[in-house]
């Protein structure tokens, strides 16, 4: 069984873990990882307890007015990802399609009923990255969004980070 929990990104000048909108989770999230240009990524292992996962994202982006991503790691096999942006709104992917498909398929829904295309998702992305700052193309998006994970679905969701343009320091 692998990693259950979520990461929560965004820019910030101090810790993420101080904003308001993370105050309920504060205590449990951890630095996971430090993106250049001030972006962060915190996480939190476990299901979360608080109401709307969705939330923390549109959360964040309301706290800093920079946009944010909100994702949930399922058993280390897919991610389940909420953006939100200022201008753009939020939107909703997954990460690891065909294991999500697998695990929506036991509650018979199917990955439309919930998420957008790999391709409209890249769309969205590439919207979500001029908000931040950035410009980029949607075909890696795209590639990442139809990959699978491999070995971790925590690896391939930096893959997607990575891809918006939120370059490693």
């Amino acid at each position: 069984m692998g990693f259950w929990g979520y990461f929560v990104v965004g820019k910030n000048t101090g810790p993420l873990s101080e904003l308001e909108a993370l105050a309920e989770v504060r205590d449990d999230l951890a630095l996971y990882d430090e993106r250049a240009g001030g972006w962060q990524v915190w996480e939190r292992p476990s299901e979360p307890e608080v109401g709307d996962m969705g939330a923390l994202a549109r959360g964040v982006c309301r706290d800093t007015g920079a946009p944010a991503l909100f994702a949930f790691v399922m058993g280390s096999d897919c991610v389940v990802v909420e953006a939100a942006a200022p201008e753009g709104g939020s939107w909703f992917a997954c990460l690891g399609r065909e294991a999500m498909a697998g695990y929506l398929q036991a509650d018979g829904l199917l990955l439309e009923d919930l998420f957008l295309s790999a391709r409209d998702a890249a769309d969205k992305a590439v919207s979500w990255a001029a908000e931040t700052g950035r410009e980029v193309a949607p075909g890696p998006l795209v590639d990442v969004l139809q990959a699978e994970a491999d070995p971790v679905a925590e690896e391939l969701f930096g893959q997607f980070l990575d891809a918006l343009g939120l370059a490693r320091q």
